[in-house]
C-alpha cells in the first residue's frame, strides 16, 4: 500500500477505460494545488492529485526534505526522494487497478519537486507511465538508475519559466540533451515567468496531452 493521500476528478463523460493523468505538487504545498487545472483538462481523462507524504505544517507536505547548512548551502534528501518514487509508483499501480484505467494511457504531470521526481520515476520504473509534463523542474543526476533503460518509449513534455528564482533554468536546459542522447522523444520550452506556469503554458501542455488521448 502507498497510503498516499488523494483527490479525484472523475472523467465528465463516461468512459469504460478512461486515460488516468496523476499530479505531483512541489515543495511546501499540497494535493489542492495542482488540482486547480482539472476543471480545464479534457473531459475524457480520469485525474487524481497526490499529496506529498511528509508534513511541513501549516498545510504544507514535501516528497523529501531540502535541507540548508553553511557549508552545502541547499541539498535534497536523495533517500527520502527515492522511497517518494516507489511509494508513487505502487500508488499509480494502486489508482489503475481501482479505477479500472487505460494501462497503455497513463500521464505524470508534475511541478518543481514533483516534476524532478516524475522525471526520476519514468527511469526507475521503465514504461510505467507513458507521458511526462514537467512544469519547472529538472532532472536530478543523483536520482536516476545506474543504468536508464533503452526500451523506454515514455515521452516528455518539459517547460521553466526564463526567469525561475527557485530552480534555475540551466538546470532544466540540460534536460533535453539528456533525453536526445537516450533516444526519447521530447520537447522543450520557456515561458517569461518565474517558479510557476504561465497561461500560455497550461494551454500548451493542454494541447499535448489532447494530442495523445
Amino acid at each position: 500500500m502507498s497510503d498516499l493521500h488523494y483527490i479525484v476528478r472523475t472523467p465528465k463523460i463516461p468512459v469504460e477505460k478512461p486515460s488516468l493523468l496523476i499530479l505531483l505538487h512541489g515543495y511546501g504545498s499540497n494535493e489542492q494545488d495542482l488540482f486547480s487545472f482539472a476543471e480545464e483538462l479534457p473531459d475524457n481523462l480520469l485525474i487524481v492529485s497526490a499529496q506529498a507524504p511528509l508534513s511541513m505544517g501549516f498545510g504544507g507536505y514535501a516528497w523529501y526534505t531540502i535541507n540548508f547548512d553553511d557549508k552545502n548551502g541547499k541539498f535534497s534528501d536523495l533517500k527520502e526522494a527515492k522511497e517518494s518514487i516507489d511509494k508513487i509508483a505502487i500508488f499509480i499501480d494502486e489508482i489503475k487497478k481501482k479505477y479500472n484505467t487505460n494501462s497503455d494511457k497513463t500521464f505524470l504531470l508534475g511541478f518543481s519537486q514533483g516534476a524532478i521526481l516524475s522525471y526520476s520515476l519514468s527511469f526507475f520504473y521503465p514504461n510505467k507511465i507513458q507521458h511526462v509534463i514537467v512544469l519547472s523542474g529538472y532532472i536530478n543526476t543523483e536520482l536516476l538508475p545506474e543504468k536508464i533503460s533503452t526500451d523506454i518509449k515514455t515521452d516528455y513534455y518539459c517547460s521553466h519559466g526564463s526567469v525561475d528564482q527557485v530552480l534555475p533554468v540551466e538546470w532544466a536546459r540540460n534536460s533535453k540533451p539528456f533525453l536526445d542522447k537516450l533516444g526519447f522523444n521530447n520537447v522543450y520550452s520557456e515561458y517569461n515567468v518565474g517558479h510557476g506556469v504561465a497561461p500560455q503554458n497550461f494551454y500548451s501542455f493542454k494541447k499535448w496531452i489532447e494530442e495523445r488521448l
